[in-house]
């Protein structure tokens, strides 16, 4: 499969635009950021918690 390139970038730009409006574009970016954001933030957290459960395991066989 091949990746998008910018032909087809600027169709679905022209979609969205006809689609939403221009009027629309600035808060469906900003939708989408805080979507983004929001979805690191909760790998992170799951990421912090999956380390500090293996620290936990890692001492209480280190125990042993």
């Amino acid at each position: 499969m091949e990746s998008i390139g910018w032909p087809e970038l600027l169709v679905i730009g022209i979609v969205f635009i006809v689609l939403f409006g221009a009027n629309k574009i600035p808060e469906a970016a900003k939708g989408l950021g805080e979507a983004i954001r929001n979805f690191k933030s909760a790998v992170k957290s799951g990421s912090e918690a999956v380390q500090n459960e293996a620290a936990e395991v890692q001492k209480e066989i280190e125990k042993v």
